[in-house]
């Protein structure tokens, strides 16, 4: 069975949030709701060389959700391969799972007034193609990886 991951060498990233454009144009979402995040870690010191590294926030894709069994229009999917997505035209915009979620993952979508979250751009996974920001990722930072559980 598959079982997939995002993956950020975060030494390769170097911040251009082209990620997160090419996401927004795949879902076609206006500028506002994150579905992953790219910040850097405040600058530090190794061996006395100024550093800095680039960090990529997305939906974990829980094993055992939290978001799922919270939403009361059960809008909240988890598939067999371990995508967790949101079914819109169940989804009724409460976010109860971003509330339920540890990591506040689950954004509201202004344009629609219903909640968007990182489904691993699952039309394109089912496609035999990778997400969106992996395929548009210039450093070739970002690695979706298929875990293949047995």
């Amino acid at each position: 069975m598959n079982k997939y991951m995002l993956y950020l060498n975060a030494k390769r990233c170097i911040g251009c949030h082209g990620c997160e454009i090419h996401c927004k144009a795949n879902k076609d979402l206006p500028v506002g709701p994150i579905l992953c995040e790219i910040s850097h870690e405040p600058l530090k010191s190794v061996k006395g060389v100024p550093k800095t590294e680039f960090l990529f926030r997305s939906c974990y894709h829980c094993e055992d959700p939290y978001c799922v069994p919270i939403c009361p229009t059960g809008a909240m999917k988890k598939r067999e391969d371990g995508i967790v997505y949101i079914k819109e035209d169940e989804c009724i915009g409460c976010m109860a799972c971003a509330g339920a979620c540890p990591w506040n993952i689950p954004q509201i979508n202004p344009a629609t007034g219903k909640a968007v979250k990182c489904d691993y751009c699952m039309d394109r996974v089912d496609q035999g193609l990778r997400p969106a920001c992996v395929t548009k990722c210039t450093t070739r930072a970002l690695k979706f990886v298929n875990l293949q559980v047995i």
